[in-house]
């Protein structure tokens, strides 16, 4: 069972100043391909997993903005850490 939901919002400041949209499409690519639990919203995007490879997703998106030239990224994080398991669903389900 998962025992981290990381939720981040990142803000990438591309060279050019033109459009974030496709910046953020690419570090949303990089954790769907990273086969976590995820889910994207309107302002952030909420993972399910082991807090170390969630972290390592987040240094993955971070690198990735460098690689696609972008001057700097802020990434803006909110962890729960609960080493007995958590998910998305326990927070959310009387909600659904």
């Amino acid at each position: 069972m998962a025992n981290a939901l990381v939720s981040i919002q990142i803000l990438p400041k591309p060279a050019d100043g033109g459009d974030v949209i496709p910046y953020v499409d690419e570090a949303i690519r990089i954790i769907q391909e990273s086969g976590v639990k995820f889910e994207v919203h309107p302002l952030e995007t909420t993972m399910e997993g082991e807090l170390t490879h969630l972290f390592s997703i987040i240094e993955k998106m971070n690198e990735r903005m460098m690689e696609i030239d972008c001057k700097n990224v802020i990434s803006q994080i909110k962890v729960l850490y609960q080493p007995s398991g958590i998910t998305m669903d326990t927070l959310t389900e009387k909600y659904r």
